[in-house]
């Protein structure tokens, strides 16, 4: 069954950072000791294919993903979870490739692949060997434009999806509790419907609805391949144009705008599920960015998470765990790379003898002592340090070497500013983390989320969610 990751959601603790997943799918991922030495060389197919390669040297290895700029953003009421859904079906065979053979092939080449389906895209990826690359990028070109979507297989797999719903969200309460807050942060945008969609839409979904999408995202000029390893770039776009290049570009939809409509006062939703704990999130609109050299607001937001939650002694843990003894748990949480809204969120569990109602008031109270005093030098540059230096490890790993690339081309960015990117965090002074708190997170922004945990079932035990949605294979 293909599985998907929910990327990027908002919570802190109960999904962190789109960064995080990658403890998760290790066992595709290489991370190896010391810089990467790598050239990053592109070409645009005549069909509109765009194609990345990502030189890496460092092992015999090479990850290929092919992003589509499709995701749950682009659904409509009524059809919520297609996106998702056609990720399971690409695994369903072709006239030439049979159900399940596609993940045959790979793992007797020495492979390993998955794939997952986002707010603001879907994609799919294998890592091999680097004289298997051929292969993956052949069976890949394959299923862009030859998918069988079967009527029967459709019929088995949409009970699969039913039931990953069920598993996963339905019996989570972190999930649920996510859910509720997204729908209720985002009113107007796609990204008020949850990734796997509705169980009411998923139940009514048909193949028609599959092929409909398949048809209208999966075209090369709406796709991104990305390749990174120990390669020829020459001979990486040869395959290219022998495989995808003969795949005809089509008209896509037009796009409608995504965007959120302004908020003008707070939020509140409560969620009631069996859980051990109560939770409380605070989630706040604010932006995302949309031109790396000469944004600032959103450096200043990432600096000021780091501010709150970067590091074991950050203010959130020191202040409300160690000193207060409110909460058991707390953190902050903000990802500026998207196609739509971004929302900063803290999120926090109560200690014994304390309720939510005092650990909102306590979140709230440090975002008051920030705009208030605001952070020091010292402060400021232990958090840019630590903020900088993440951005700078996650390079170490080649498959994340390819998904940030792919992200950020899919969100509409150029992923060669991510040098820029670094270079403004470095530069965020502590009077712009106090402005950006003053001016983002006020109540006029905020959603807040409360889970009630109501008694655990007995004899059943809750269904393990650890992306508040996502599903890995």
């Amino acid at each position: 069954m293909p599985g998907n990751l929910i990327m990027r959601p908002p919570l802190p603790r109960l999904v962190r950072s789109g960064m995080k997943i990658l403890s998760l799918i290790v066992g595709i991922t290489l991370t190896l000791a010391g810089p990467a030495q790598a050239e990053t060389v592109e070409k645009t197919l005549a069909n509109g294919l765009r194609v990345i390669v990502k030189v890496d040297r460092r092992a015999p290895v090479v990850v290929n993903q092919v992003w589509y700029r499709a995701g749950s953003v682009d659904e409509r009421t009524g059809t919520t979870g297609v996106a998702h859904v056609l990720e399971h079906m690409m695994f369903k065979g072709t006239k030439d490739v049979p159900a399940g053979e596609f993940s045959k092939r790979i793992a007797a080449a020495g492979g390993r692949e998955n794939a997952f389906t986002g707010r603001d895209h879907t994609a799919y990826f294998q890592t091999l060997q680097k004289d298997r690359l051929e292969l993956a990028m052949k069976l890949e070109a394959d299923r862009m434009t030859n998918l069988t979507l079967a009527a029967d297989e459709y019929a088995k797999e949409i009970q699969v999806v039913m039931e990953e719903r069920r598993m996963r969200t339905d019996d989570s309460a972190q999930a649920l509790l996510n859910e509720a807050l997204m729908a209720t942060a985002y009113q107007t945008s796609g990204y008020h419907h949850p990734v796997i969609g509705w169980m009411n839409d998923i139940k009514a979904m048909t193949v028609d609805d599959a092929r409909r999408w398949y048809a209208d995202w999966y075209t090369p000029d709406n796709a991104t391949v990305v390749i990174a390893g120990d390669v020829d770039p020459g001979q990486v776009f040869a395959w290219a144009e022998k495989y995808f290049g003969p795949i005809p570009a089509r008209a896509l939809p037009v796009r409608k705008p995504q965007e959120e409509t302004e908020q003008h006062g707070l939020r509140r939703v409560m969620v009631k599920a069996p859980a051990e704990l109560p939770t409380v999130v605070l989630a706040w609109q604010a932006p995302r960015i949309t031109d790396p050299k000469t944004d600032s607001d959103p450096y200043a937001l990432e600096i000021l998470a780091g501010v709150l939650d970067g590091y074991a002694s950050a203010r959130l843990n020191q202040s409300l765990v160690r000193d207060q003894h409110l909460a058991t748990d707390v953190g902050a949480g903000y990802d500026d790379i998207s196609r739509g809204p971004a929302l900063f969120s803290l999120e926090a569990t109560p200690a014994a003898g304390h309720d939510v109602k005092q650990l909102e008031a306590a979140l709230k109270e440090e975002i008051a002592r920030i705009v208030r005093d605001g952070v020091s030098e010292a402060e400021l540059a232990r958090v840019k340090a630590q903020v900088v230096s993440s951005q700078v490890f996650q390079q170490d790993s080649m498959f994340y070497q390819a998904m940030l690339i792919g992200e950020w081309t899919t969100a509409g960015l150029d992923y060669r500013d991510r040098a820029a990117r670094i270079e403004k965090l470095r530069t965020v002074t502590a009077d712009q983390v106090k402005a950006v708190a003053a001016k983002y997170l006020i109540d006029d922004h905020l959603s807040v989320a409360v889970l009630d945990p109501q008694p655990l079932p007995k004899g059943r035990p809750l269904g393990f969610n650890p992306l508040g949605g996502g599903h890995v294979r």
